[in-house]
């Protein structure tokens, strides 16, 4: 992966719906070699997918936060990941070193629902406790 490939890649993931022409303008190139590029990075595995980017509160999301999850003893992480991939308000789970095994990221309509959740994930065995950020704004997202 050179240079261009990298720009190429930052101006896709600003903007995953850029024309290959609009792109190429940037960095220099014509849109059919743009687009094998892409190809070619879409091959490789750099480039993994595309996806849409939505406003969590037009699907009721108000609440939002970050958990550490903590596990007795040394839980596996396929273990963690069958504890929370069935609670659908957990939007990513993380296994990450430090004192937690993992950290989540949660949405919910609200903090009731937030707490809900919560209760749900730490009723689970093997997980002990958590600790709960619970975002007031996001400032970026990328």
């Amino acid at each position: 992966m050179d240079d261009i490939d990298r720009r190429i890649v930052a101006l896709l993931r600003n903007n995953a719906r850029r024309s290959f022409r609009d792109i190429g303008s940037h960095v220099g190139l014509t849109a059919p070699a743009v687009k094998r590029r892409v190809d070619r990075l879409e091959a490789d595995g750099v480039i993994r997918g595309y996806t849409t980017m939505v406003d969590p509160r037009a699907f009721g999301w108000h609440a939002e936060a970050f958990v550490d999850l903590y596990c007795e003893g040394r839980m596996p992480a396929d273990s963690i990941k069958q504890a929370v991939e069935g609670e659908s308000g957990v939007v990513s789970a993380h296994t990450v070193a430090g004192e937690a095994s993992a950290l989540l990221h949660v949405m919910a309509e609200d903090t009731q629902g937030l707490e809900l959740c919560l209760e749900r994930i730490r009723a689970t065995d093997g997980i002990s406790r958590t600790v709960t950020e619970v975002v007031l704004s996001t400032l970026f997202e990328r």
